[in-house]
């Protein structure tokens, strides 16, 4: 191996770890404020890339239809819990169930043809999915222990699955490329894409750097991951919590999908396998600090893209592997065990 080569899977190597880093942050959040070890991740990221060819095919995608089944489900939910005499939020139920389905109804049926609005109509298709499903499956066994969460994610995971393959076929897709730039750094060429996925992410960081830092909102959510039952003592809600986490979620994913999708080809079970690398990095982090979940995200990438060289056969192994130390490493520093580490 050269100079060129290395670098060249260095810079394949921060772009995949880029892209992990995002996964392993979404996974952290939702882990952190729900307990929920949330498996359907990487169903997000493929819904996110397979919708938006869709659109760009002139067609309508099949996530369209099940979020409106979804708002619906989540309506009759909500009125049997306020016909039972418990509270419900109806502002906020009325924004993922109705507003925001109704924004992204409307700019999928308008056909957009600029990749612009076809970005905006995706991520308004695929961020109320989040909120959705943590009210249809999560809220209600929100005392349940942590195992239990994650087989109900297991068996989400099975159906969106399934519903990928209903809704966009066997077969795979990609979209075009948000920049059809060169460039050429110390002879290493690199692709506008590279630089579009790697400036969205660092944006994003920042982004939720500064919303967690700053915002009221950001710092209600660290206060009911930090511990849920003072965060309900001293009134935030952590039912909204719960949405607001999930919402982030899928989000991040609709946003990997859209980053991906020009750079390598999206099938309906692609998101699966780069969630679980996400989470491999979120275990690094011990599904708690963002700052080492990036840095296991990079690690992964790194690994996976150097591993693809010297022995492509094995390179899925290799990056599963990294998780065996990292857990040996945790269990000898942990001396007690608790449902909620």
């Amino acid at each position: 191996m050269d100079s060129q080569i290395a670098l060249m899977l260095g810079q394949d190597g921060i772009v995949n770890g880029a892209v992990y880093g995002l996964m392993a942050l979404a996974l952290v959040l939702v882990f952190s404020v729900t307990r929920v070890i949330f498996i359907p991740q990487g169903e997000f990221v493929a819904f996110g890339a397979l919708s938006m060819a869709a659109l760009g095919a002139g067609r309508l995608p099949g996530t369209l239809a099940l979020l409106v089944v979804l708002a619906a489900m989540v309506l009759v939910v909500e009125a049997v819990r306020a016909r039972r005499g418990q509270p419900v939020e109806w502002r906020a139920t009325l924004f993922w169930t109705v507003a925001l389905p109704a924004v992204a109804g409307l700019l999928v049926w308008a056909r957009p043809a600029s990749m612009a609005l076809q970005t905006l109509a995706v991520l308004a298709l695929i961020t109320p999915l989040g909120p959705l499903l943590y009210r249809l499956a999560y809220r209600p066994l929100a005392g349940a222990s942590v195992l239990i969460l994650l087989i109900v994610s297991v068996a989400m995971h099975g159906v969106l699955v399934g519903l990928g393959l209903v809704f966009f076929g066997a077969e795979g897709s990609r979209t075009p490329a948000f920049s059809e730039a060169r460039f050429d750094i110390g002879g290493l060429a690199v692709s506008g894409q590279s630089v579009v996925v790697v400036g969205t992410v660092v944006a994003l960081v920042v982004a939720m750097f500064v919303f967690f830092e700053r915002s009221i909102i950001g710092k209600a959510l660290r206060a009911t991951a930090m511990n849920r039952v003072g965060a309900r003592l001293m009134g935030i809600p952590t039912e909204l919590a719960g949405d607001l986490s999930f919402a982030l979620s899928a989000l991040i994913g609709a946003v990997s999908g859209l980053l991906i999708a020009p750079l390598t080809t999206v099938y309906y079970d692609t998101g699966f396998l780069i969630g679980l690398k996400g989470f491999v990095a979120a275990i690094v982090g011990g599904l708690s600090s963002y700052p080492l979940a990036l840095a296991g995200a990079l690690i992964v990438g790194q690994l996976e893209s150097f591993s693809s060289f010297w022995a492509s056969a094995f390179k899925e192994v290799l990056v599963f592997t990294l998780i065996v130390p990292v857990l040996l490493w945790r269990s000898m520093r942990s001396h007690h065990v608790e449902d909620e580490e």
